[in-house]
């Protein structure tokens, strides 16, 4: 292994390490000043983080491994998904299909590499089946609505998040920078970091916030700062990134960082129509698995393709 990707590695257990620390510390400190929800949201953010250190820590031995847990994690956030919404008889043929066949094709073509195929199979193939599938039980009563909630359902859960895994697979024109589970390892530090930066962001400053009635700590001040903050982090990353320069690392980050935010919002908008703030226990104490892969789930695709357009092996 590259010793840089080691050092990068150990950089981010140590630091896990020591916020897990201080959010401990803080968890069990008896003071009316601090705000106990806050403590609780930092401790489930580093809690996810070390899951998915773990998660992508396998990929550097096996990486067929960590493809299935990502399939996993879509399965469940599939599920989760699903559950917020409500569903007719006329549905389950669908969502049948939806979680026995659609759902592990996705993750088997990431697999075996056949980008030509993954990259239509749902948004092509499962959602004209779909639609028609349900059309045949012959319930037609609110039939676009229920449709798209499927559709919806999964183009976030499996489709997006799929590109994760997917960039095991990428090829770029700089070789002499790229490992397969570096590049995911990066991609997966930025994303959280990102969401742990602006989430601190806006806590401590929110005078401007984007949606009060979809997010109440989410401010423009809190995504702007933490986005430069992200873009700050990945220059400081860069001698560990798969990038040649310093600014199209920190180009990068910078893209993460606001596809990530646009991913936690629109997430919460769809828990908060369904009249849920949490829908799971994916992280003991959290609200789910939803909440945790929804900036992942937005920066993927977009940080896939991106770098695959621009820094993709000819």
């Amino acid at each position: 292994m590259n010793p840089n990707l080691l050092i990068f590695v150990g950089t981010v257990l140590l630091l896990l390490g020591v916020a897990t620390f201080v959010g401990q510390w803080l968890r069990k400190r008896e003071s009316p000043a601090l705000d106990r929800r806050a403590i609780e949201s930092f401790n489930s953010r580093i809690q996810a983080w070390w899951f998915f250190t773990a998660v992508i820590v396998i990929a550097f031995l096996l990486p067929w491994l960590t493809v299935v847990l990502f399939a996993f994690i879509a399965f469940w956030a599939l599920r989760e998904f699903v559950t917020l919404t409500p569903t007719r008889i006329g549905d389950h043929r669908a969502l049948f299909w939806v979680f026995f066949f659609f759902t592990p094709m996705q993750f088997l073509l990431v697999y075996l590499d056949k980008y030509g195929l993954y990259s239509v199979l749902i948004p092509v193939f499962a959602f004209l089946f779909i639609a028609a599938r349900a059309a045949v039980y012959g319930d037609y009563d609110r039939f676009l609505e229920r449709i798209a909630k499927v559709q919806c359902a999964l183009m976030i859960c499996v489709y997006c998040l799929s590109f994760a895994p997917a960039l095991l697979y990428l090829k770029l024109d700089t070789p002499e920078r790229y490992y397969p589970a570096g590049m995911l390892f990066f991609f997966i530090t930025i994303v959280l970091a990102s969401d742990l930066l602006e989430w601190f962001w806006s806590r401590i400053y929110a005078r401007h916030l984007i949606a009060q009635k979809v997010d109440p700590v989410m401010s423009w001040e809190g995504v702007l700062a933490g986005a430069a903050s992200t873009a700050l982090l990945g220059v400081l990353l860069q001698w560990a990134s798969p990038f040649q320069y310093w600014w199209q690392t920190s180009a990068m980050a910078l893209l993460i960082a606001l596809s990530g935010a646009a991913g936690s919002l629109t997430m919460s908008a769809i828990k908060k129509d369904r009249g849920e703030v949490s829908s799971g226990n994916f992280v003991e104490g959290h609200g789910g698995v939803l909440s945790r892969i929804d900036s992942i789930c937005f920066a993927a695709p977009v940080f896939y393709h991106v770098t695959r357009y621009f820094f993709g092996a000819v």
